[in-house]
């Protein structure tokens, strides 16, 4: 049989481990999703301990405060406006010693993952390299942490980063410097980012049926969908929590066709003081440009043009032990909506 890569034997013991955790414990859904749960601010909060120090098998799973996120069929989740994306996987508190015991004892005793492996791991946790007996000494002082994998991001290649053997951490103390992914509030604060919910961008147009060419054609947005959003995320038993933010500061008309001129140039329309965008047309200003809208030089024929609204959202966040708000990338969200483009008919005598 040929040798498993590293990665493959920490895959085998993931699945091998998962597998145990689940006969028993509480269903994962139900305390990934959270609904309306939100971190503790109350140090004296155990989470998912029973108060002696047993942990569940999902005690480092982030819970989710949704209340002031947006909601609706046509709300949608903001995409980075940069390369960034929020982690698919993290780590947090998993196990006791006791449970780690419980937990890695069969799988090496299956040999499933080579003799080889099974000894270094063995030294590792047992041996004093650089843990003994699996920490029991410290039992009630820590936890060991281990790694979750983003829910939805499971066929993701960045969940496979998390591929750190399974560590201590001291209660009180941060997690590891060198472990990028190890869940605190500034990696909460990027999990609530994906969990972003924001109203649709479809633009009110004035012709609303169908334009003309070289009519000026109003958009604009209600100021009351364009509001602040806002998701908490936390680990009730870290007593840790971070609260994300999404902002509206702009909208982009891309007319679909190069045959087009927007208002502004820039096809970038600001956000109104009451939060609205742009301005709903008005009788006897068929003529005027309007503030943010979109002038088309040619029909669109038999067909229409796909008009691309897209509303850019500044995005920061605040969570404990941090002063002030920090920033993450801009999020946009955007929709298409077909315009047609008729040619004004003139009457010969």
């Amino acid at each position: 049989m040929p040798a498993l890569s590293r990665v493959s034997r920490a895959a085998i013991v993931s699945i091998s481990i998962g597998s145990l955790l689940l006969c028993g414990a509480p269903a994962f859904a139900d305390n990934i999703i959270g609904g309306g749960a939100q971190a503790p601010a109350n140090p004296n909060v155990k989470g998912d301990s029973d108060g002696s120090g047993t942990l569940s098998s999902t005690a480092g799973v982030v819970v989710f405060d949704r209340s002031d996120n947006g909601s609706g069929q046509s709300a949608g989740s903001v995409k980075s406006a940069t390369t960034w994306t929020p982690p698919a996987c993290y780590y947090a508190p998993k196990y006791t010693p006791d449970q780690l015991e419980k937990t890695l004892e069969p799988v090496w005793q299956a040999e499933s993952t080579g003799y080889q492996w099974d000894a270094e791991q063995r030294d590792r946790y047992v041996n004093g390299h650089p843990y003994k007996d699996f920490n029991k000494e410290k039992k009630g002082k820590g936890y060991w942490w281990a790694s979750y994998v983003t829910p939805g991001r499971e066929g993701d290649p960045g969940a496979l980063d998390c591929d750190k053997p399974i560590f201590w951490v001291d209660n009180g103390d941060p997690p590891p410097p060198d472990v990028p992914e190890a869940i605190t509030p500034e990696v909460l604060a990027q999990l609530a980012y994906a969990e972003i919910r924001v109203p649709s961008t479809t633009v009110e147009l004035a012709p609303q049926e169908a334009t003309k060419v070289n009519l000026p054609t109003w958009a604009w947005l209600d100021g009351a969908k364009f509001k602040p959003v806002s998701v908490t995320a936390g680990v009730p038993l870290l007593n840790i929590q971070a609260t994300t933010t999404a902002e509206p500061v702009s909208l982009k008309i891309e007319p679909g066709t190069d045959d087009a001129v927007t208002y502004p140039g820039s096809g970038k329309c600001r956000i109104n003081a009451d939060g609205s965008i742009g301005e709903p047309y008005a009788k006897g200003k068929a003529d005027e440009a309007p503030p943010c809208g979109v002038k088309y030089l040619r029909s669109s024929g038999d067909g229409s043009y796909k008009l691309q609204a897209t509303v850019t959202w500044k995005i920061h966040w605040t969570g404990t032990g941090v002063q002030g708000e920090r920033q993450l990338p801009d999020g946009t969200f955007g929709a298409q909506q077909d315009v047609v483009v008729q040619e004004i008919q003139s009457v010969n005598r």
